[in-house]
């Protein structure tokens, strides 16, 4: 990670070709600042300088585009933020470049922080939630009509440890079917990646999420689990960082939030908007299956960042079944809920939410 983000880094600043130029820009703002000490002015830093910020999200879902949405409406630039955003596929990875120092923030399932969190890894937090419950979908070839049918085969998820698996193993209990005994898995590395293996027939079963899923329904595919109806709680997109980044850099993040609180109000009120986005970022530019994924999703989205107590106690319940430590975890140990809280109080959401 660290040296794919160096490889980006941008030229030295007194390389030979800029540094004529660097002297006149200082020459210049040493003038501009002469004359704005003689008016007595005061300018806050913050009008000249953008703070850099590296960020993590684990799937290329529309669940998880409010980055996307804050680049390209300009709300990043709005609040002095350079932010990089990087994708891993799997919360569980997620979770290891976060603590390893690779990123600062992160928008990923929660599972993956929650075990760190079991685990000893106390200064994962949770800040906010962009989606509270599951709305992964199992699609099928036609082959295939009801649950029982998946005995003895594979079943195409983007990750071990990571959404995709959590939601086939919740989903398919209901039917009393078990990992290993009934099914297995098979780790494709992504959505598209797992789309890509079920429409070539590398198989015939695969966990999927909007718009991914509306795309394998176009081409004869069916539903076998339709996710949403489930409501299975669960912290399926959540903004988790480190206390100790909190503590070094409180406005920075603070400002982040705002940033998401933006970002969703557009999610929720610009739909032409976020399938240009989703269009330029997915690839995808077919009305029907936006139009399919939009509904699936935006009803399960929360508008305010909410986080759900619930969604966290589902995990911690799961993680409980391997790690005898989980039991012992609250869900309130887990959560920061600062920046919501400043931005609900301040009135910040209410005038956000008022505007057209």
């Amino acid at each position: 990670m660290r040296r794919y983000l160096q490889n980006r880094a941008q030229p030295p600043l007194f390389s030979a070709p800029r540094r004529g130029r660097w002297q006149r820009g200082i020459f210049r703002l040493f003038l501009f600042g002469c004359g704005v000490g003689a008016l007595g002015l005061w300018w806050p830093i913050s009008a000249f300088a953008t703070d850099k910020l590296v960020g993590i999200h684990s799937s290329r879902t529309m669940s998880q585009s409010m980055p996307w949405i804050a680049q390209e409406a300009g709300v990043f630039k709005k609040y002095d933020l350079d932010f990089q955003l990087v994708f891993i596929a799997s919360s569980g990875m997620v979770t290891a470049a976060l603590l390893g120092g690779d990123a600062e923030m992160t928008l990923t399932g929660g599972v993956g922080n929650v075990r760190g969190y079991v685990q000893g890894a106390t200064d994962l937090v949770f800040v906010g939630s962009a989606k509270n419950v599951m709305t992964q979908n199992i699609v099928v070839a036609p082959a295939i009509k009801k649950p029982e049918d998946l005995k003895g085969k594979k079943i195409g998820i983007t990750r071990i440890g990571g959404n995709s698996q959590y939601f086939t193993i919740q989903a398919l209990r209901r039917f009393n079917m078990e990992p290993g005994r009934d099914f297995s898995f098979i780790q494709t590395g992504g959505d598209p990646e797992t789309l890509a293996a079920l429409l070539s027939g590398g198989i015939d079963t695969a966990v999927l999420t909007p718009p991914t899923d509306a795309q394998a329904i176009a081409q004869g595919f069916h539903y076998l689990v339709y996710g949403p109806d489930l409501k299975i709680p669960y912290a399926a997109a959540s903004f988790v960082t480190k206390r100790s980044v909190i503590g070094k850099r409180p406005e920075v993040i603070g400002r982040f939030m705002r940033a998401m609180a933006e970002a969703s109000k557009i999610m929720h009120t610009d739909r032409e908007f976020v399938y240009k986005v989703l269009g330029k970022y997915l690839r995808v530019t077919d009305r029907n299956v936006l139009d399919s994924a939009y509904s699936a999703e935006i009803k399960a989205m929360e508008p305010r960042l909410a986080i759900k107590i619930e969604s966290l106690h589902a995990i911690l319940d799961e993680v409980a079944q391997s790690d005898a430590r989980a039991k012992k975890v609250k869900p309130q140990e887990l959560v920061d809920s600062r920046y919501l809280d400043e931005m609900e109080k301040s009135g910040f959401m209410d005038r956000l939410w008022a505007k057209r």
